[in-house]
């Protein structure tokens, strides 16, 4: 598994459509915020507990469970597969999310609540995450003599950079037009949403269409790879949610929120050449971020529709 997963590396992932992708993730970013009102992070301050459980379980107990988890199977990921995993992990939940917490009979309100602050948190926590579990992970693996890491410097100041341009300008952006212009927010956030998400999921097709040998031959590991991250990520929200006594309505929420990842915005960064040169070798990268993007759609909707049939335990 290792050795071929390690093929990965020198892979080149064909996707000339890197410029689209950074234009549709900001128009996405856009039509989120357009949902968020201010007055949601009242709920910050008269209910916190359950934001502070979500925020804690997407942006530390994640990325901390995540590099656990590539140190445990560190004999059969290579480095750029294990730096996928984390770049993952650092990113912030994904945009389908509170769709999502909606169909599960979950608290839609902490959804978009954490929503609101996870993208706002990521401007700052993406490029930490990445950078502090990275550098971690680059050094256990410096020491391992028969693995050594390409050189791979995480410039963290071009990296908060592009996520502020990606997602720190267009929510800015959503929030001010849902303030000042509700009425048009209104109108807009649902086709907006819908359309959004359309560009993405095509955006994805024509990528898998321009590399379709490429998946069709290395799929089938990356696959298993994903699929047991995504079943981690999504356990370790429901499990730190039950740890804190949450209802089961918000444990719903706060599996979804963590295990739903924003894979779109790791392809941005992994496409930028002043974060990832174009001379390093990082398809193993590519690969686990590209099929994540697949991946946590269908294990989200699949979970959501159980959920949706299984009635909500009443608080105690």
């Amino acid at each position: 598994m290792y050795e071929s997963l390690q093929q990965l590396d020198s892979l080149r992932i064909n996707f000339a459509q890197s410029d689209a992708l950074n234009f549709v993730l900001a128009f996405i970013m856009f039509g989120v915020a357009l949902s968020i009102r201010l007055s949601e992070f009242k709920k910050l301050i008269l209910s916190p507990k359950p934001i502070l459980v979500g925020v804690f379980s997407q942006f530390v107990a994640l990325p901390c469970v995540t590099f656990l988890l590539v140190l445990a199977f560190n004999r059969l990921l290579p480095p750029m597969v294990a730096m996928g995993m984390i770049l993952v992990a650092a990113c912030p939940g994904g945009n389908i999310s509170n769709f999502m917490s909606s169909l599960s009979k979950a608290n839609t309100e902490l959804s978009v609540t954490l929503t609101a602050i996870s993208t706002g948190l990521a401007i700052f926590m993406t490029p930490f995450n990445f950078s502090f579990w990275g550098g971690l992970y680059a050094r256990f693996v410096s020491q391992r003599a028969e693995s050594v890491l390409q050189p791979l410097e995480i410039e963290f100041g071009q990296m908060f950079e592009t996520v502020f341009i990606i997602l720190g300008i267009p929510v800015v952006l959503g929030l001010l037009c849902s303030h000042y212009l509700p009425r048009v927010a209104n109108r807009l956030k649902r086709p907006l949403q819908r359309l959004s998400i359309v560009f993405f999921v095509v955006l994805v097709a024509v990528m898998f269409a321009s590399n379709w040998s490429l998946f069709i031959h290395h799929i089938h590991y990356v696959f298993i790879v994903v699929l047991v991250h995504n079943l981690v990520a999504l356990l370790t929200g429901y499990g730190l949610a039950a740890l804190f006594r949450q209802s089961d309505c918000n444990r719903r929420t706060i599996a979804i929120e963590t295990g739903i990842q924003n894979s779109g915005l790791g392809l941005v960064l992994l496409f930028n050449p002043k974060i990832f040169p174009p001379e390093l070798a990082i398809g193993g990268m590519l690969f686990v971020t590209a099929w994540w993007g697949v991946w946590h759609i269908v294990s989200g909707l699949g979970l959501s529709l159980y959920w949706s049939r299984k009635g909500v335990k009443s608080e105690k």
